[in-house]
């Protein structure tokens, strides 16, 4: 494949971009008029695009010199160096080494409001014999002015792909640009960040949103969209996390997939309703600066149920000063959103509140939240920088539930209808529920010596509460000890609070061997979880609970120690990787323990109570039971990465990784049966430009096989422990990012099959093709002595017909969201539309028995059941900007 070819499309498109910005209705900027007080414009640094080592000169050999050159470079509105200055020395053939070497480099040109514009940087390379390419130095915390080594992500692209120069690089801390001499107004800012992990593989998603953030998203968790093969469904209402569903895996709410934001778990251990959960909704989508998404379990850091993979969301907030915006628009849904960047701090210091409230499409889908998140980032000296994260959330919401489909063809319920307000519209208490989170994160990056060590220390309070009903009036079986009773309705109260403590630290020690830079990292994680929850049937009507099924209170350990090399054997040949060893420890007290008894007391037999303190024949014994046990694990993970050559580069990984269980499966003494994940692939990426286009493209195969994998349960509620399935599959993915265009897509084939019956893994999609699109340009007319700019976006998502149990199939899902948007001066007016083409299409289809009292006759014959995805919703947008970048 040779990278020489014709972009001419793109050139046609770009001469007609000032026709389809007039077909638009509204447009967005990303610029700001001017505001009093002359403040300072909005200048985004240049990237790194391309990268070109500098070779050891064999002048230098005889006095074995290690030196440092740092060159002053200008680089053009193209992305090209267009001049080199040596800024400090470090010998005549040294410094002439280094500037051969940066006068092949290339980059994402520096931004000032969005317009690509010059600008001079400051890059240092450090030269150590023998006479091999040795690599660019790593920027020491705090310095300014300086890139970091690393061919760094350009701003709003899908990741560049793994390199042995990215092998090295610690991570970007005080990389600095101000604009040329033709930008006589241009200001000096300072971009500060943390380390960046060395690539695990062509998997490895370093995602930065950039121009995609205008692509419209209801929330953080849309955001996973940018990595491929993600779909995301939810039957629990809009406080409830998504169903996440990932390289053919049923992740549900989190419990595949290790979920964090700046290091700190988002995912719950011991949740009742699915170990691992995650909500995300907590995080404002508005301050995501950066995502990294692993598919797999190929990184060492990556810890407990990294199954599927990991993502890990890092805060910031480009756009300085105060912003207030509005949304209001379809089903009653309005949305307050307060920012404020100071305008003397890094992007990865601000403050965010936001307040939502919707009535929901159909029936009772009505959900209000509030959050508020505060983060300081501040410089430890010369030497570093530290951060400061605090969060609150809370919400409260309804949920429409599943309906029969049987039902809605014979008209008995409405497709967007619920059984709550159709068939039962005196049921007092409804499906839904609430949640609370609040966290508070320190973290530090700094360097001690030659190691680079991070620390960081978190506390999390969370509380949940969910009310479904899957299956009606079915499950509530009448009993001989029991009184006799009717069908008193089988919806679940379920309520969880937890507190966690953790740390997580690590050392990067460097060094050079066989005359190429070696990193060898050792760190730590751990945390502990205190968890109190319960689960309780309720009485149809009134809401009485009527039955306790499950109340545990437990107390969870999990520590981790890893150990990671980034170890280059040549220059273009590197091995990453090492092993993790996790122990967990479990202490459960299930406060009701005994909730039937075949032999009970005829003189005081049990009744309808649930946590029973009586043994065969009625022998006394307390209702509780304590059990503990702990486990081990051991986690090897290595990546093969060869090239770049020629752009290209070509990976090969293995991993293992691991789910806990949960508590409610624990047994005094027995080892923990967790589950085990071993995942193999292979890829080649490309990174590269094409004349003003960036191109970041990956193909991928892969397998992953889990010995006991989770299985959703209708009658539990929740997922169960299943049998073992095997996942193979292929990924491509794309971005091409251009000076007035963004564009991403991905596609994954998956099959997803049990081991023993070969059968399709039910639910989860073998096909899911996503694209989202961004175009943004200058308008060619001014208004008011002041030019308009505008945008418009579009994500499409397309779902082949996923597997279902007992053989069936579901419906395809094909939706459009866009976006059209018009900035002037300090304001930005939007215009926001979900389900485009308004597609009645299901977001969740299931196979099994329920009764909803809808038929005089119920049978015991599994039927399709699905929750409505929502129709068209047309939103208004109004955002102003104070105090920051003109």
């Amino acid at each position: 494949m040779s990278h020489h070819f014709s972009f001419q499309a793109f050139e046609s498109l770009r001469s007609w971009r000032w026709i389809v910005s007039l077909t638009m209705l509204l447009f967005t900027s990303s610029s700001w008029g001017q505001v009093p007080g002359g403040a300072v414009p909005n200048v985004v640094p240049p990237s790194v695009l391309t990268h070109v080592e500098a070779v050891y000169p064999p002048s230098a050999l005889a006095e074995r010199r290690h030196a440092d050159v740092v060159l002053t470079i200008t680089v053009d509105v193209d992305g090209h160096v267009s001049a080199v200055d040596v800024a400090s020395s470090g010998g005549e053939d040294l410094d002439q080494a280094a500037i051969v070497a940066v006068r092949q480099w290339t980059f994402v040109p520096a931004k000032r409001n969005g317009n690509p514009v010059s600008s001079r940087i400051r890059i240092p390379f450090h030269f150590a014999p023998p006479a091999a390419p040795p690599e660019v130095v790593e920027q020491k915390p705090g310095e300014e002015h300086e890139l970091p080594s690393q061919p760094a992500v350009p701003a709003g692209s899908a990741g560049a792909p793994p390199s042995a120069a990215a092998a090295s690089t610690a991570g970007k801390v005080g990389a600095a640009a101000s604009a040329g001499s033709d930008q006589p107004n241009a200001a000096e800012v300072t971009v500060q960040g943390r380390p960046i992990p060395p690539s695990r593989g062509a998997s490895d998603f370093n995602l930065r949103v950039g121009e995609l953030a205008r692509v419209p998203r209801g929330n953080a968790t849309e955001m996973l969209k940018l990595a491929p093969g993600i779909l995301l469904t939810n039957e629990g209402g809009e406080g409830h996390a998504e169903q996440v569903f990932l390289r053919g895996f049923d992740a549900r709410e989190g419990q595949d997939i290790e979920f964090s934001v700046g290091g700190m778990p988002i995912n719950e251990a011991g949740n009742l309703h699915g170990n691992g959960y995650a909500d995300t909704h907590f995080i404002i989508p508005e301050t995501v600066e950066s995502l990294r998404v692993v598919e797999g379990p190929f990184d060492p850091r990556q810890g407990n149920f990294a199954v599927a993979g990991s993502a890990n969301y890092e805060l910031g907030l480009e756009k300085r000063g105060f912003t207030a915006k509005y949304l209001r628009g379809s089903f009653g849904t309005e949305r307050l959103l307060l920012l404020y960047g100071p305008a003397e701090a890094s992007a990865r210091t601000f403050g965010a509140a936001e307040i939502y409230k919707t009535d929901g499409f159909g029936q009772n889908r009505d959900a209000q939240r509030a959050t508020a998140s505060g983060q300081y980032e501040g410089r430890l000296g010369d030497k570093g920088s530290y951060r400061i994260t605090g969060m609150v959330y809370g919400t409260n919401y309804h949920s429409a539930g599943v309906i029969r489909d049987d039902d809605y063809r014979s008209e008995r319920i409405g497709f967007y209808d619920s059984y709550d307000l159709t068939l039962f519209a005196r049921q007092q208490t409804r499906q839904g529920g609430d949640a609370t989170r609040v966290s508070l994160s320190g973290d530090l990056d700094t360097k001690i010596g030659d190691v680079h060590v991070g620390q960081q220390l978190f506390v999390i309070s969370n509380g949940m509460r969910s009310r479904p009903n899957f299956t009606g009036f079915l499950l509530d079986v009448q009993k001989p000890a029991q009184r006799i009773h009717e069908q008193r309705g089988d919806m679940l109260d379920l309520d969880q609070e937890g507190l966690t403590f953790g740390a997580r630290g690590s050392g990067k020690l460097p060094g050079v061997v066989f005359g190429q830079r070696q990193e060898l990292e050792f760190g730590y994680f751990a945390r502990g979880d205190k968890v109190v929850s319960s689960q309780q049937r309720l009485q149809a009507g009134d809401g009485v609970p009527y039955a306790t099924e499950t109340n545990l209170a437990s107390k969870l350990g999990d520590i981790g120690l890893y150990v990671d090399g980034n170890l280059r054997l040549t220059s273009w040949l590197g091995l990453r990787g090492g092993v993790r060893s996790d122990l967990f420890m479990f202490n459960v007290n299930d406060l009701c323990a005994v909730q039937d008894v075949s032999r009970p007391s005829r003189t005081n037999p049990p009744g309808d109570a649930s946590c029973l303190d009586q043994q065969q024949f009625g022998l006394h014994r307390e209702t509780n039971q304590r059990s503990s046990t702990a486990s081990t694990a051991v986690l090897p993970r290595a990546s093969l990465i060869l090239g770049p050559v020629d752009n290209f580069t070509f990976t090969a990984s293995y991993g293992e990784g691991v789910r806990s269980i949960d508590p409610s499966y624990i047994t005094q003494d027995i080892d923990t049966p967790f589950a085990s994940i071993r995942a193999y692939e292979g890829g080649v990426a490309y990174a590269g430009h094409v004349e003003n286009v960036a191109v970041v493209a990956r193909s991928i195969f892969f397998q992953t096989h889990v010995d006991r994998d989770l299985i959703f349960s209708e009658t539990a509620g929740r997922n169960v422990l299943g049998m073992g399935t095997t996942r193979t599959g292929w990924v491509g993915a794309t971005r091409l990012t251009g000076s007035w265009f963004d564009q991403a897509a991905n596609l994954t084939l998956v099959k997803s099959a049990y081991d023993d019956t070969h059968l399709l893994v039910a639910y989860s999609p073998d096909v899911v093709l996503r694209s989202d699109t961004a175009t943004f340009s200058d308008l060619p007319f001014t208004m008011g002595g002041s030019k308009a700019r505008g945008a418009l976006s579009a994500g499409i998502t397309y779902v082949g017909r996923r597997p279902l149990p007992l053989g069936e199939r579901s419906q395809i899902i094909f939706t459009v969201d866009a976006s059209a948007t018009l900035g002037w001066k300090n304001f930005e007016l939007g215009l926001v539309v979900t389900n485009l083409l308004d597609r009645r299409y299901r977001l969740g289809e299931y196979n099994f028995v329920s009764d909803f009292r809808s038929d005089p006759q119920p049978t015991l014959v599994p039927v399709r059941h699905f929750t409505a995805g929502a129709p068209r919703g047309v939103f208004m947008t109004f955002a102003v900007n104070l105090g920051g970048a003109s």
